[in-house]
């Protein structure tokens, strides 16, 4: 049985501790906050922006097929007729060399957050592997530093060093990782670029994610491909008005969709990390508490029984 001291000195230290996952939650709450409101504000824009350019691809597809039919002819992979750069970003090659932008965040205390991340990233290099890839041709980008660590234990170094992105999201970085990852796929030095990552789908789950980034995928909703009559409905008509033609918008909107869709994933798994640290910190305050109040019982007792072996003593001698 633990003497007094031993069980006083046990609550302290689970005071302490409470004291530091209390605050860790809060401050994780704040950042929380900001974050899912950058995210909540940036999904609806990225999101219209590539819904837009794949309305202006459907649109060149089938400008010389509309003619005086009104009905919009639905998109299908079959029927690409793109020049040039637009043409080469959805050209779908065999896959031999594969670049991986895999996140995860700086620092730990975020319940599985990072164990899941490395998991996933781990399985996906594990079936390319098993698909005739060869290790070599494998290059993972890590953002985060624990990402980065377990990578290179792998033996699948990062290019550069991107840990810094997971705290401080950076649109002009996210650029230039784009424009790095669409010149190297043009250039064939890579023929699939996928984004993995965990999605901020609510405070208490963040899923993990494998998004194609490269070959560009130009229909903007996954009912787009399953119901071709939804889609035509769902926002397939092409009602904008484009000055000065469509050729030129293309030029400047697709660069702009392939930086900003890397910066949304940062801006998610962001928002994602800070609500793991979230729960992780509550359920450890939790946890705490419950200790906190069995020792106090445990303590309780114990006084209570030293104090009336005390008093047993003292009776026993005055009979004497």
């Amino acid at each position: 049985m633990p003497s007094l001291k031993e069980i006083k000195n046990r609550v302290d230290s689970v005071n302490s501790t409470l004291k530091i996952t209390s605050a860790m939650k809060m401050v994780a709450a704040a950042k929380l906050h900001k974050a899912q409101t950058a995210i909540g504000n940036m999904l609806p824009y990225e999101d219209m922006l590539h819904r837009m350019l794949a309305n202006l691809i459907a649109y060149k597809r089938n400008m010389n097929k509309r003619e005086d039919d009104d009905k919009f002819i639905p998109v299908t992979e079959d029927n690409v007729d793109l020049d040039d750069e637009l043409e080469l970003l959805c050209t779908q090659r065999p896959v031999h060399k594969v670049a991986i932008v895999a996140y995860s965040s700086n620092s730990s205390l975020c319940g599985g957050f990072n164990s899941t991340a490395i998991k996933h990233v781990t399985t996906v290099i594990d079936e390319y592997l098993a698909a005739g890839v060869r290790r070599e041709d494998i290059t993972v980008y890590s953002i985060g530093r624990k990402m980065a660590d377990a990578m290179r234990k792998k033996c699948f170094a990062s290019p550069a060093d991107y840990t810094h992105l997971s705290d401080k999201p950076s649109y002009d970085e996210a650029s230039q990782l784009a424009a790095e990852l669409v010149h190297g796929f043009m250039t064939e030095r890579f023929d699939k670029v996928e984004l993995l990552y965990n999605h901020f789908k609510s405070t208490a789950s963040q899923p993990p994610v494998r998004n194609i980034y490269l070959p560009l995928e130009i229909v903007p909703m996954k009912e787009a491909r399953e119901n071709a009559a939804a889609a035509d409905v769902r926002g397939w008509n092409f009602d904008y008005i484009v000055e000065p033609d469509v050729n030129t918008l293309l030029d400047e909107l697709l660069p702009k969709v392939m930086m900003l869709k890397m910066y949304t994933v940062q801006l998610d798994t962001n928002a994602a990390e800070h609500a793991a640290r979230t729960v992780a910190m509550q359920t450890a305050t939790d946890n705490g508490n419950e200790i906190l109040q069995e020792l106090t019982l445990e303590y309780n007792k114990n006084r209570q029984q030293k104090i009336t072996s005390e008093l047993l003593d003292i009776v026993g001698g005055s009979m004497q």
